[in-house]
């Protein structure tokens, strides 16, 4: 402890007892000593105050000036920098002014070469049309006639070719297109006839079957209305243009014999059952082949006479199979030149909805589209089903595809059965009741019956006549043949004036 600390302090140490200074002073006399000690002391403090200041002020002054000197010399580097920046830049200046003063020098120079030209060219010009005894524009005339003439002649010579190179493209690919789409569609075909077979198992079972004086077979073909032949053993004829009737017929005849009850009232029931069997076998049929072709929600009515398609045949050709392949062909086709999938795909569908309608009579065409309006059909399907013999002139894309699809259905090789000496006899049958009217000269069935032409002699047959002519042919046919379709009637009268001088 200090020496001052032990003078102000209020307590030192005399043996074990603790006294103040205020009881020292008492007992002694210490107040000129304590003053000068605190003079001294304070002296000396102050001292060391004010050399502690120097040394800071001094401190303080060094670093003010480092700062300093080092502001000083970073500003010296940056004017020195900013220096060298202005002299590359008056440098760059004076180059870019050299540059300008050339490119001034060389349009000048440019210009005076595109005046004398100008005036070279107008001497030449002035010359030729001295010597050629021509005009500027006359000349030019003459000059782009013959280029022309030569020109359009490799033009069109260079068209033609490119012309030929595209057809023959487009006929290549177009090959392809449809093998490819036959491809997809074709399909195998059981020929389908207009008798259906069914066997007996002895000859007691035919006699069981004919009943007594007959009544059991009268009544059979009575209730589903087809003929039966009973003249070969072991078997029994079934015979009927109506398919349906005829599967009608021939399920019921194997329930017959399979049950053994046959009389007038157990056939009535079989048969009544049968037709209610077979309506339910149509429906499934109907919606089966919807949904094999991803068309769906169309009206019930419709989809019942799709499912008459299941016993349908056309020339030996199942319209379910047809259908099937045609409408897979169709698809393809649509989908390789961008048409409408869904019109042609409804329009392959339903095409050949009126051959089921037996109900009404008429060419399958109309009784189709007649049938699909009354169910709101949308117009485009209609036009394809109105158009797809090509009775009406097609007026969209998806029409003619329908059309082209059924025709490759058709025609294909083994896809349909012809018998050709009755297709012959119906053409010529066609042929002779035409002759058979006077004033006829020559008659010729053309489209496999579907159209007539007659042509009569104008001496004879006057242009009313004609008229009732074609309607009175019209009539015959209806009476004396069984043509399926519709038949278009032409009568043809010509008149010719000749002179010879």
């Amino acid at each position: 402890m200090s020496f001052f600390m032990r003078l102000t302090g209020l307590w030192r140490k005399e043996g074990r007892k603790t006294v103040t200074l205020r009881e020292v002073s008492k007992k002694t006399s210490l107040k000129p000593f304590i003053s000068e000690k605190l003079i001294f002391e304070a002296n000396a403090r102050a001292k060391e105050i004010i050399l502690e200041a120097k040394e800071e002020a001094l401190k303080i002054k060094n670093q003010a000036e480092e700062l300093l000197e080092s502001n000083r010399i970073k500003t010296q580097q940056i004017q020195q920098q900013l220096l060298q920046k202005s002299t590359e830049i008056d440098r760059k200046l004076g180059i870019l002014e050299e540059k300008t003063r050339n490119l001034n020098k060389r349009e000048q120079i440019l210009e005076r070469k595109e005046e004398e030209i100008e005036r070279i060219k107008k001497q030449q010009l002035d010359r030729l049309e001295k010597i050629s005894l021509l005009k500027k524009e006359e000349a030019r005339k003459l000059i782009l006639d013959a280029w022309e003439k030569k020109i359009s002649t490799e033009i069109g010579q260079r068209i033609k070719e490119a012309e030929e190179e595209a057809k023959q493209i487009a006929d290549n690919k177009a090959r392809e297109i449809l093998v490819e789409a036959m491809q997809r569609g074709a399909t195998d075909y059981v020929p389908e006839y207009t008798v259906s077979v069914v066997k007996l198992p002895d000859e007691e079972m035919k006699g069981r079957i004919i009943g007594r004086e007959g009544r059991n077979i009268r009544t059979f073909e009575k209730v589903t209305g087809v003929d039966t032949d009973l003249d070969e053993e072991g078997v029994i004829r079934l015979s009927s243009f109506d398919s349906i009737r005829r599967e009608i017929a021939r399920v019921a005849l194997e329930r017959l014999i399979a049950d053994g009850r046959i009389q007038p009232v157990r056939i009535e029931e079989i048969v009544e059952k049968t037709k209610k069997d077979l309506d339910r076998i149509i429906r499934q049929s109907g919606e089966e082949l919807c949904h094999r072709l991803k068309v769906y929600n169309l009206p019930r009515e419709v989809i019942d006479m799709l499912g008459r398609f299941r016993y349908r045949f056309s020339y030996g050709q199942n319209m379910i199979s047809h259908t099937l392949e045609e409408t897979k062909i169709g698809v393809a086709l649509a989908y390789e030149i961008g048409a409408n999938t869904n019109i042609v795909r409804l329009g392959c569908l339903l095409h050949d909805i009126g051959k089921v309608i037996t109900e009404e009579e008429g060419s399958h065409v109309k009784i189709g589209a007649d049938f699909l309006r009354k169910h709101n059909i949308p117009q485009p399907v209609l036009d394809c089903v109105l158009q797809h013999h090509g009775d009406e002139e097609f007026s969209s894309i998806e029409s003619v595809l329908v059309y082209i699809a059924d025709a490759i259905s058709s025609s294909r090789p083994g896809a349909r059965y012809e018998d050709y000496e009755e297709y012959i006899a119906r053409l010529k049958n066609l042929e002779s009741l035409a002759l058979s009217f006077e004033g006829v000269e020559q008659a010729y069935a053309l489209q496999a019956g579907r159209e007539i032409r007659v042509i009569v002699n104008p001496k004879e047959k006057n242009d009313n006549e004609m008229m009732k002519l074609a309607a009175d042919l019209k009539e015959k046919i209806k009476k004396e043949t069984n043509v399926p379709g519709q038949v278009k009637i032409t009568v043809i009268r010509e008149t010719r004036a000749t002179e010879v001088v």
